[in-house]
């Protein structure tokens, strides 16, 4: 499959004065899609389209669902209130906290909200779950975070995000080229966390890495359950572990990261990580202590292309602060509605859409041009980002591309 790369994702010298026409040319650009030609009757109204928007609002993952909704809003702000040429109607939902709880908010969406297509899903524990709710009802998900590797039925799944192998697994080779030793891997034990810590942990041993865990295997901490990461900690210092892998998101980040810092390990062992460690409002929150943490991620607000100069300048404006991977892939999400959407030339229904979105081909993202793969993931390039300071704040600054996984 061929796809066209990104512009190199470089931070110019420009940057911040070329950010601000972004946000403009952005409103223009979708003011322009939206216009008809003076010399032609306007076309007949449109009948609304209706969305479930379905994210954390509570519970760890509260700030990733936020970050999700605010990258909608804005998809659909700047393009006045229409998918496809349809009004749209957005039946927000809860999430929660974890697959056991998603059931019911889902349901209610096809049965009571008779939505078209889902958008969202922070947790790949709970797209599993409700896949059989809205494959059995033909009403598409466009899942913008984590998606499982575990899934047989993705005939009405597709996701603007990653699968969840995938952060590890771009960030395996770099992690074994720049540690002189052992790696101790630890994260949540769940769905979402078993993909992500597996995803590494695989590609690492095939290169010729070595676990430094006392059992050669991921130390795994209960989920949400675990605040105080202090024995795991004390863990990670009595063994011979010449850097640390993991992959923790939401307050589980913040409390990480902290913990850390304050048990004497930042800055004598590396510490490397899937991007959510240190993405949005967490990095925020975890200070100083976030400082030099190297991540992988398929995202950062300072990549140089024309796409994402304007959406992160209009996500500023409308929010004073970074776009993050969960606004960019909910953004993208509503993009591929919208195309999709336009080209339906009959009755707008979930089976419909689907199949339209099967036939959109690329798409112009903040990220780079992409297109979804076989499996229904997106084929696009994985980004080395450390820590640094940015003025008086913080950021996730590009520090080299790692590799191009989807397929």
């Amino acid at each position: 499959m061929t796809v066209t790369q990104p512009d190199h994702p470089r931070r110019s010298t420009r940057w911040r004065s070329a950010i601000a026409a972004g946000a403009a040319a952005l409103l223009l650009s979708a003011a322009g899609c939206s216009g008809s030609s003076l010399n032609s009757a306007p076309p007949a109204p449109a009948g609304p389209v209706k969305i479930g928007l379905l994210v954390s609002l509570s519970g760890t993952y509260q700030s990733i669902g936020e970050d999700m909704k605010r990258g909608w809003d804005l998809y659909v702000n700047t393009h006045g209130q229409k998918l496809g040429g349809h009004p749209v109607d957005v039946v927000v939902a809860d999430e929660g906290e974890g697959s056991g709880v998603v059931v019911p908010p889902v349901t209610k969406l096809v049965k009571q909200d008779k939505v078209q297509a889902v958008v969202g899903i922070v947790g790949g524990g709970s797209v599993a779950a409700a896949q059989p709710i809205l494959t059995d009802a033909k009403v598409p998900l466009v899942g913008s975070n984590g998606r499982p590797t575990t899934m047989k039925d993705v005939s009405y799944v597709w996701h603007t995000s990653f699968l969840s192998t995938e952060p590890g697994q771009s960030m395996a080779q770099y992690v074994h080229q720049h540690t002189n030793g052992p790696v101790y891997a630890i994260g949540p034990d769940y769905q979402g966390g078993w993909d992500e810590m597996n995803g590494f942990t695989d590609a690492f041993t095939k290169v010729g890495g070595v676990l430094a865990n006392p059992n050669g295997k991921t130390t795994w901490t209960p989920f949400p359950a675990t605040t105080n990461f202090g024995p795991y900690l004390q863990a990670i210092q009595a063994s011979n572990a010449k850097a640390v892998y993991t992959f923790y998101a939401g307050g589980a980040a913040v409390a990480f990261v902290k913990q850390y810092k304050e048990f004497g390990l930042a800055g004598k062992i590396p510490l490397y990580s899937a991007g959510f460690l240190t993405e949005g409002g967490v990095l925020g929150a975890q200070g100083d202590s976030a400082a030099g943490i190297k991540t992988s991620l398929n995202y950062a607000a300072d990549l140089d292309n024309p796409t994402n100069r304007a959406f992160a300048a209009a996500y500023q404006s409308a929010y004073k602060t970074l776009p993050t991977t969960y606004a960019m892939a909910t953004y993208d999400a509503a993009a591929v509605l919208d195309k999709a959407i336009a080209s339906i030339k009959g009755d707008v229904t979930g089976e419909t859409i689907n199949t339209a979105i099967a036939a959109i081909g690329q798409v112009d993202s903040p990220r780079g041009t992409w297109q979804f793969s076989s499996g229904h993931t997106p084929v696009q390039r994985w980004y080395l980002r450390e820590v640094h300071s940015d003025g008086p704040s913080l950021s996730n600054v590009v520090v080299q591309d790692l590799m191009t996984l989807g397929s």
